[in-house]
Protein backbone atom coordinates (compact mmCIF):
# COMPACT_ATOMS: atom_id res chain seq x y z
CA UNK A 1 0.00 0.00 0.00
CA UNK A 2 1.52 3.23 -0.71
CA UNK A 3 2.09 6.24 1.57
CA UNK A 4 -0.63 8.30 0.21
CA UNK A 5 -3.38 5.61 -0.25
CA UNK A 6 -2.67 5.22 3.60
CA UNK A 7 -2.99 8.89 4.59
CA UNK A 8 -6.29 9.06 2.81
CA UNK A 9 -7.67 5.80 4.71
CA UNK A 10 -6.04 7.23 7.95
CA UNK A 11 -8.22 10.62 6.93
CA UNK A 12 -11.06 8.58 6.57
CA UNK A 13 -11.25 7.14 9.97
CA UNK A 14 -10.59 10.10 11.45
CA UNK A 15 -13.54 11.92 9.62
CA UNK A 16 -15.34 9.05 11.07
CA UNK A 17 -14.83 9.34 14.78
CA UNK A 18 -15.93 12.99 13.92
CA UNK A 19 -19.00 12.45 12.59
CA UNK A 20 -19.86 9.95 15.23
CA UNK A 21 -19.16 12.84 18.08
CA UNK A 22 -21.42 15.05 15.55
CA UNK A 23 -24.21 12.51 16.06
CA UNK A 24 -23.93 12.12 20.07
CA UNK A 25 -23.05 15.66 20.85
CA UNK A 26 -19.27 15.03 22.11
CA UNK A 27 -17.70 16.58 19.16
CA UNK A 28 -15.36 19.89 20.48
CA UNK A 29 -17.12 23.01 19.83
CA UNK A 30 -14.40 24.22 17.49
CA UNK A 31 -14.90 21.12 15.61
CA UNK A 32 -18.72 21.50 14.82
CA UNK A 33 -18.86 24.31 12.35
CA UNK A 34 -16.20 23.16 9.94
CA UNK A 35 -17.24 19.43 10.46
CA UNK A 36 -21.10 20.78 9.74
CA UNK A 37 -19.89 22.65 6.58
CA UNK A 38 -18.57 19.62 4.92
CA UNK A 39 -21.64 17.83 6.00
CA UNK A 40 -23.50 20.13 3.90
CA UNK A 41 -22.02 19.74 1.34
CA UNK A 42 -21.59 15.86 0.37
CA UNK A 43 -24.20 13.94 0.28
CA UNK A 44 -22.10 11.04 1.45
CA UNK A 45 -20.69 12.65 4.81
CA UNK A 46 -24.70 13.49 5.20
CA UNK A 47 -25.87 9.84 4.61
CA UNK A 48 -23.43 8.62 7.22
CA UNK A 49 -24.07 11.33 9.59
CA UNK A 50 -27.81 10.63 8.93
CA UNK A 51 -27.14 6.73 10.22
CA UNK A 52 -25.51 7.57 13.31
CA UNK A 53 -28.17 9.71 14.52
CA UNK A 54 -30.68 7.30 14.04
CA UNK A 55 -28.21 4.97 16.05
CA UNK A 56 -28.09 7.58 18.81
CA UNK A 57 -32.13 7.86 18.97
CA UNK A 58 -32.48 3.99 19.30
CA UNK A 59 -30.32 4.20 22.32
CA UNK A 60 -31.34 7.23 23.88
CA UNK A 61 -34.89 5.76 23.25
CA UNK A 62 -34.13 2.47 24.74
CA UNK A 63 -32.75 4.12 27.63
CA UNK A 64 -35.35 6.10 28.41
CA UNK A 65 -38.02 3.01 28.63
CA UNK A 66 -36.15 0.70 30.42
CA UNK A 67 -32.64 1.23 32.75
CA UNK A 68 -30.40 -1.27 30.59
CA UNK A 69 -28.23 -4.08 33.35
CA UNK A 70 -24.83 -2.37 34.97
CA UNK A 71 -22.63 -4.03 32.69
CA UNK A 72 -24.28 -3.05 29.82
CA UNK A 73 -24.49 0.25 30.68
CA UNK A 74 -20.47 0.22 31.07
CA UNK A 75 -19.97 -1.17 27.84
CA UNK A 76 -21.85 1.91 26.25
CA UNK A 77 -20.09 4.17 27.71
CA UNK A 78 -16.66 2.54 27.26
CA UNK A 79 -17.28 2.74 23.65
CA UNK A 80 -18.46 6.84 24.16
CA UNK A 81 -14.89 7.30 25.13
CA UNK A 82 -13.39 5.38 23.02
CA UNK A 83 -14.71 7.52 19.92
CA UNK A 84 -13.51 10.44 21.75
CA UNK A 85 -10.29 9.26 21.07
CA UNK A 86 -8.01 10.15 17.82
CA UNK A 87 -7.37 6.20 16.92
CA UNK A 88 -8.24 4.76 13.64
CA UNK A 89 -11.81 3.27 13.54
CA UNK A 90 -13.06 2.24 10.33
CA UNK A 91 -16.20 0.47 11.44
CA UNK A 92 -17.16 3.27 13.68
CA UNK A 93 -20.81 3.47 11.33
CA UNK A 94 -21.76 0.47 12.31
CA UNK A 95 -20.59 0.11 15.95
CA UNK A 96 -23.55 2.74 16.70
CA UNK A 97 -25.86 0.98 15.21
CA UNK A 98 -24.26 -2.59 17.16
CA UNK A 99 -24.55 -0.68 20.90
CA UNK A 100 -28.44 0.10 19.84
CA UNK A 101 -28.88 -3.42 18.87
CA UNK A 102 -27.37 -4.38 21.97
CA UNK A 103 -29.20 -2.18 24.14
CA UNK A 104 -32.80 -3.45 22.97
CA UNK A 105 -31.97 -6.84 23.30
CA UNK A 106 -31.19 -5.74 27.03
CA UNK A 107 -33.63 -4.51 27.58
CA UNK A 108 -35.99 -7.38 25.55
CA UNK A 109 -34.53 -10.08 27.50
CA UNK A 110 -35.06 -8.20 30.71
CA UNK A 111 -38.86 -8.51 30.08
CA UNK A 112 -38.63 -12.31 28.84
CA UNK A 113 -36.88 -12.94 32.15
CA UNK A 114 -39.59 -12.22 34.32
CA UNK A 115 -37.10 -11.07 37.02
CA UNK A 116 -39.03 -8.14 37.06
CA UNK A 117 -42.50 -8.69 35.24
CA UNK A 118 -45.44 -8.84 37.17
CA UNK A 119 -47.22 -12.08 37.72
CA UNK A 120 -50.15 -13.61 38.39
CA UNK A 121 -51.16 -17.63 39.18
CA UNK A 122 -53.90 -19.77 39.03
CA UNK A 123 -55.13 -23.11 40.17
CA UNK A 124 -57.53 -24.65 38.71
CA UNK A 125 -59.85 -26.75 40.42
CA UNK A 126 -62.69 -29.08 38.81
CA UNK A 127 -65.88 -28.33 37.96
CA UNK A 128 -69.35 -30.07 37.74
CA UNK A 129 -68.76 -30.99 34.26
CA UNK A 130 -65.28 -31.64 34.50
CA UNK A 131 -64.57 -33.19 38.08
CA UNK A 132 -61.24 -35.11 36.90
CA UNK A 133 -59.85 -32.00 35.01
CA UNK A 134 -57.05 -30.01 36.92
CA UNK A 135 -54.16 -27.28 36.24
CA UNK A 136 -52.74 -24.09 36.69
CA UNK A 137 -52.37 -20.92 34.69
CA UNK A 138 -49.81 -18.15 34.45
CA UNK A 139 -50.35 -14.08 33.81
CA UNK A 140 -47.36 -12.20 33.19
CA UNK A 141 -47.48 -8.26 32.50
CA UNK A 142 -45.73 -7.37 28.97
CA UNK A 143 -45.67 -3.99 26.70
CA UNK A 144 -48.40 -6.24 24.49
CA UNK A 145 -50.68 -7.25 27.64
CA UNK A 146 -50.93 -10.27 30.00
CA UNK A 147 -49.62 -13.36 28.63
CA UNK A 148 -51.31 -16.07 30.18
CA UNK A 149 -49.74 -19.96 29.51
CA UNK A 150 -51.97 -22.67 30.73
CA UNK A 151 -51.72 -26.17 31.20
CA UNK A 152 -54.28 -28.60 32.06
CA UNK A 153 -55.26 -32.53 32.52
CA UNK A 154 -58.14 -34.23 32.36
CA UNK A 155 -60.21 -32.69 29.36
CA UNK A 156 -60.82 -34.15 26.03
CA UNK A 157 -59.27 -32.63 22.80
CA UNK A 158 -61.90 -30.69 21.17
CA UNK A 159 -62.82 -30.68 17.30
CA UNK A 160 -65.14 -30.27 14.29
CA UNK A 161 -66.10 -26.94 15.09
CA UNK A 162 -66.14 -27.87 18.99
CA UNK A 163 -63.56 -25.76 21.44
CA UNK A 164 -62.31 -24.25 24.42
CA UNK A 165 -62.83 -20.65 25.28
CA UNK A 166 -60.89 -18.86 28.28
CA UNK A 167 -62.04 -16.09 30.04
CA UNK A 168 -61.46 -13.43 32.59
CA UNK A 169 -64.28 -12.53 34.65
CA UNK A 170 -64.49 -9.50 37.20
CA UNK A 171 -66.52 -9.06 40.29
CA UNK A 172 -69.86 -8.03 38.85
CA UNK A 173 -69.41 -10.84 36.22
CA UNK A 174 -68.42 -9.31 33.79
CA UNK A 175 -66.71 -11.70 31.18
CA UNK A 176 -63.41 -10.94 28.44
CA UNK A 177 -62.75 -13.39 26.22
CA UNK A 178 -59.09 -13.99 26.15
CA UNK A 179 -58.46 -17.00 23.24
CA UNK A 180 -60.05 -20.59 22.26
CA UNK A 181 -57.99 -23.79 22.11
CA UNK A 182 -58.53 -27.46 21.01
CA UNK A 183 -56.12 -29.11 23.58
CA UNK A 184 -55.30 -28.05 27.39
CA UNK A 185 -51.44 -28.61 27.13
CA UNK A 186 -48.65 -25.51 26.20
CA UNK A 187 -51.68 -23.10 26.03
CA UNK A 188 -50.59 -19.05 25.37
CA UNK A 189 -53.73 -16.50 25.77
CA UNK A 190 -53.70 -13.21 25.95
CA UNK A 191 -55.42 -10.31 27.66
CA UNK A 192 -55.91 -6.89 27.56
CA UNK A 193 -57.34 -6.38 31.37
CA UNK A 194 -55.25 -6.27 34.26
CA UNK A 195 -56.37 -9.67 36.54
CA UNK A 196 -56.18 -6.91 39.33
CA UNK A 197 -59.59 -6.28 38.45
CA UNK A 198 -60.91 -9.75 36.30
CA UNK A 199 -59.63 -12.19 39.11
CA UNK A 200 -61.17 -15.04 37.97
CA UNK A 201 -59.90 -16.88 34.95
CA UNK A 202 -62.67 -19.76 33.46
CA UNK A 203 -62.35 -22.35 30.77
CA UNK A 204 -65.80 -22.64 28.75
CA UNK A 205 -66.86 -25.58 26.41
CA UNK A 206 -68.15 -24.30 23.16
CA UNK A 207 -69.73 -25.02 19.67
CA UNK A 208 -68.90 -22.88 16.40
CA UNK A 209 -72.64 -21.56 16.18
CA UNK A 210 -71.89 -18.05 15.71
CA UNK A 211 -73.15 -17.07 19.65
CA UNK A 212 -70.46 -15.17 20.86
CA UNK A 213 -71.55 -15.33 24.07
CA UNK A 214 -70.16 -17.97 26.93
CA UNK A 215 -72.50 -21.01 26.97
CA UNK A 216 -71.99 -20.89 30.74
CA UNK A 217 -70.56 -24.88 30.43
CA UNK A 218 -67.61 -24.50 32.80
CA UNK A 219 -64.48 -26.83 32.72
CA UNK A 220 -62.11 -25.18 34.63
CA UNK A 221 -61.93 -22.21 37.34
CA UNK A 222 -59.95 -20.77 39.74
CA UNK A 223 -58.81 -17.42 41.17
CA UNK A 224 -55.87 -15.42 40.06
CA UNK A 225 -53.60 -14.94 42.87
CA UNK A 226 -50.20 -13.21 43.27
CA UNK A 227 -47.19 -15.26 42.06
CA UNK A 228 -44.53 -15.51 44.64
CA UNK A 229 -42.41 -16.70 42.36
CA UNK A 230 -42.20 -13.48 39.87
Amino acid sequence: MSMKRRRTEDGAGDEIVELVALADGSIAPERRGPLEGRVSSSSDLAERLAEQERAVAIVQSAAAEVRAPDDLRARVEAQRRARRTPTRRFALIGAGVAVATAVVLAIALTRESGTSAERFAVAFGPTKLAPHAQGSATLTKTSAGWRITLDATGLPRLAGGRFYQAWLRSRSGVLVPIGTFNEPHGVTLWAGVSPKEFGTLTVTREQADGDQASSGLKVLSGVVSPDGSG
